[in-house]
């Protein structure tokens, strides 16, 4: 991967670290078109009460409005952490172009480690995915949120 795949990654990771701030599950999401974020989000399932509501969900809803279209052909999501069943067929009916995520998903990743939704050729769409990109640095924040929450506290 380029250096500008790092470079957009690093934006979503501030976007994850906006849920982090709020308790909420570590995951940011912008959206590029013509080399210009028209979208960006952070995880607001816990602060909505919505369980919908993941950053590959409002980022897209986002997009959408900022382009005044349903598709988002020409566009890239850079999301922290693998789509899930939900999000990676958002993704498909957006028909956006490509797809770069940070850490993989091996619980519920839909974009290859699960399931592939994305390169599904029954679909009538399929997303250039690419998985990895700075990926320690998302599965770290991840971690480090899912410690916070666990008790340690001997009883």
């Amino acid at each position: 991967m380029t250096e500008e795949h790092s470079v957009w990654m690093k934006i979503a990771l501030k976007e994850a670290e906006k849920a982090y701030d709020m308790g909420e599950v570590p995951v940011g999401c912008i959206i590029v078109f013509e080399k210009k974020i028209i979208a960006k989000s952070f995880n607001r399932i816990e602060s909505l009460n919505d369980s919908t509501a993941h950053a590959e969900m409002m980022a897209l809803t986002s997009a959408f409005a900022s382009l005044e279209s349903k598709v988002l052909e020409g566009c890239s999501m850079y999301v922290t952490l693998e789509p899930c069943s939900m999000c990676a067929g958002a993704i498909v009916l957006s028909k956006l172009d490509n797809l770069y995520f940070g850490a993989y998903d091996n619980k519920t990743g839909a974009c290859g480690s699960v399931l592939n939704i994305t390169n599904n050729p029954y679909l009538n769409h399929s997303v250039n995915v690419y998985g990895g990109i700075l990926d320690a640095e998302c599965g770290i924040l991840l971690k480090a949120f899912f410690e916070t929450k666990r008790d340690i506290t001997p009883h």
